[in-house]
């Protein structure tokens, strides 16, 4: 009997196919909707490899229904969604997909800093909603981006590729992260600070960290209450990482001057969130990586993963 593959969103007919000729491949059928954790915990039950989403929950109620699993393919670099403990202690073999979406996501990532900056999804809705009545001198008016300050919290590969971006805006580079990053300081001329420092000279407070129980919950209203008041704070990172309360706060009493976020606590976050009221956000649905060349690419290297394991062989991409 060949060995089964669930995966827990629909994903394109081209990507799956080099599976179809040697595996049983089942895949849930809407592109929108997750899947329900009872039909999961059903299909990982007999499942040899998953091909899973960042917001599929691969505990350990699940790991222990799955007895014939060997590995996990998650289709993002970031596996917070992963009890990795109890994935070892089963043997399955986790494996994500970094490297292949790091320029897209700091294409995103310093997009959103400029949304935020010159205020232009702000400016967008006001034209579209009839508003615009004349030209004026600070009609809409935001912040410069060249030569401010940019400070970087989790400088990983994805930190260093919006640190370059940075640079050609001319901008000083900060960064704060668990280890000092050599090249980023010799290449792109990052200066390594506290974190206290970087929150207080930043200009642009940017959120690249992984989560983990380090740095969930890392931004609360100490942390916003020394930024600038015209500093913009970005998080592209995981929503875990701040109180929104917090951040909220901060925003309504001008101690920080605005936000891009493409991550939240809860997502798909409610449209009734009291972020998203606020004129001085503006907010993505986790979209950073979000390219058709680049989803697709984060495809096929899932694909890759989960043959060469089921073959016996090294992932390209295992986590460790």
């Amino acid at each position: 009997m060949k060995p089964s593959i669930f995966i827990t969103r629909k994903l394109p007919q081209a990507v799956i196919e080099p599976l179809n000729a040697e595996y049983q491949v089942e895949m849930w059928e809407k592109e929108d909707v997750p899947v329900p954790r009872d039909v999961l915990l059903k299909k990982a039950g007999s499942a040899s490899a998953l091909i899973t989403m960042l917001s599929d929950q691969m505990d350990g109620e699940l790991l222990e229904h799955a007895s014939s699993l060997k590995v996990i393919a998650n289709l993002a670099v970031g596996y917070d969604n992963i009890d990795l403990q109890a994935a070892k202690e089963k043997g399955v073999i986790i494996c994500n997909t970094p490297d292949v979406l790091t320029d897209t996501t700091a294409d995103l990532t310093f997009g959103l800093l400029m949304a935020a900056a010159r205020r232009i999804v702000e400016a967008d809705r006001y034209i579209k909603e009839g508003r615009w009545k004349s030209w004026s001198p600070l009609l809409l008016a935001g912040a410069d981006i060249h030569h401010k300050t940019i400070g970087i919290v989790g400088m990983g590969s994805i930190g260093e590729t919006v640190a370059k971006r940075a640079k050609g805006f001319d901008m000083n580079i900060l960064y704060h992260n668990r280890s000092r990053k050599p090249e980023a300081e010799e290449g792109l001329g990052a200066v390594y600070v506290s974190m206290d420092e970087l929150l207080a000279q930043s200009d642009f407070v940017v959120v690249l960290a992984p989560l983990t129980q380090e740095t969930e919950g890392l931004f609360q209203k100490e942390q916003f209450q020394a930024m600038k008041k015209s500093a913009f704070f970005i998080n592209a990172a995981r929503g875990p990482i701040v109180n929104e309360e917090a951040l909220t706060e901060a925003l309504k009493k001008g101690e920080i001057a605005g936000a891009g976020l493409d991550v939240f606590v809860e997502e798909p976050i409610d449209s009734n969130h009291p972020l998203l009221q606020l004129d001085n956000v503006v907010a993505l649905p986790h979209i950073a990586s979000s390219s058709i060349e680049t989803r697709t690419a984060m495809m096929n290297l899932c694909v890759q993963n989960v043959m060469a394991v089921l073959k016996g062989d090294e992932p390209r991409t295992r986590v460790e």
